[in-house]
């Protein structure tokens, strides 16, 4: 059985990664340190898990998911290539950030947070369902013998039991396919209200370090936290507000998250404040060679590494110097 190292708060004053025992058999992998920047609560659906995956990207299910409520802790994070935010748990594994939510770094981690899928019980209840319903058609086919023997059947007592037990399966169907719709809208609806929840937490800190950061100068190339340029600034802000990854140039932030405006496609108009949220990202230029870049804070206005003589500043978005292209990362 393959060994894996997952995240955990050790005995000592920093954190480790250990391994995590499965309610399965699973054998606790052996420890190695690590560091984390953040500690999550998995929030998922009640009852149910949340799969665990080998990479980021085009990642393969590692057949293990983490429980609902369970606490873990973060070593890293990525932004996919749809946009999506996931975390690093362990070694190689990986969990989408959408599904949790931030706890403090004071909060125990879970120890027994991972569960293994359970092949065999799934065939033999598959055998012991087979059997009994073996045992049933038997009891039934000697209970109607029986009763034809004794001459107590009569053919309307037996086409009224066919309609009943035709009526009842129709009424099951009917309640399975219920059943069913409702799961699939509480799970959309659940997962809708994460999402949302997470995105809030997320703009409101992305905002306040974002203002933190006015009045610093400008230097083409910095990184930060001292000076900045365009780029620098957004990679900073999202790093340390909400732990995202972003790349570090226009050219590649242009390509991460969701389009919200492109001035190409609203026929020249320019972008409404009614459509941008707080957190949005604002560029100047074309998508293939963008030359600027901003983060909308909110009431029409934006925080940028301007230029050299202006430095960090927070200004007011204007039809004269409007973006061009308007992306989504939260």
């Amino acid at each position: 059985m393959t060994k894996h190292k997952l995240f955990k708060l050790g005995a000592a004053a920093a954190l480790t990664v250990t391994g995590v025992s499965a309610i399965t058999s699973l054998k606790t992998a052996r420890a190695a340190n690590f560091t984390a920047i953040k500690r999550v609560k998995i929030n998922y659906l009640p009852g149910k898990g949340l799969n665990i995956w080998t990479n980021y990207n085009k990642g393969k299910f590692m057949g293990y998911r983490a429980k609902d409520g369970t606490i873990w802790n973060v070593a890293e994070t990525a932004v996919d290539k749809k946009g999506n935010l996931w975390y690093k748990v362990g070694t190689r594994e990986w969990i989408e950030a959408r599904y949790t939510v931030d706890v403090g770094m004071d909060t125990p981690a879970s120890t027994n947070a991972k569960t293994k899928d359970k092949v065999t019980n799934v065939s033999t209840k598959k055998k012991s369902t087979k059997k009994t319903k073996k045992t049933k058609k038997s009891t039934a086919k000697n209970g109607v013998n029986n009763v034809i023997s004794l001459g107590t059947v009569t053919k309307k007592s037996t086409k009224k039991s066919k309609a009943t037990k035709a009526k009842a399966a129709k009424v099951k169907k009917a309640k399975q396919i219920v059943d069913a719709a409702v799961k699939k809208t509480s799970k959309k609806s659940t997962t809708k209200r994460v999402v949302s929840t997470q995105a809030s937490s997320k703009a409101g800190a992305i905002v306040a370090l974002a203002k933190q950061q006015v009045g610093k100068p400008y230097a083409w190339g910095a990184n930060g936290p001292d000076s900045f340029d365009c780029s620098s600034l957004v990679q900073y802000v999202f790093k340390n507000a909400a732990g995202m990854n972003l790349p570090r140039t226009t050219y590649d932030q242009v390509k991460v998250g969701q389009t919200v405006y492109q001035k190409s496609q609203a026929n020249g108009q320019p972008v409404s404040a009614n459509n941008l949220q707080v957190g949005d990202l604002l560029f100047w230029g074309s998508e293939s060679a963008p030359y600027h870049v901003a983060i909308y804070i909110g009431n029409n206005q934006y925080v940028n590494a301007a230029t050299p003589e202006q430095g960090t500043i927070l200004q007011t978005m204007t039809s004269y110097f409007a973006p061009t292209i308007v992306k989504r990362v939260l």
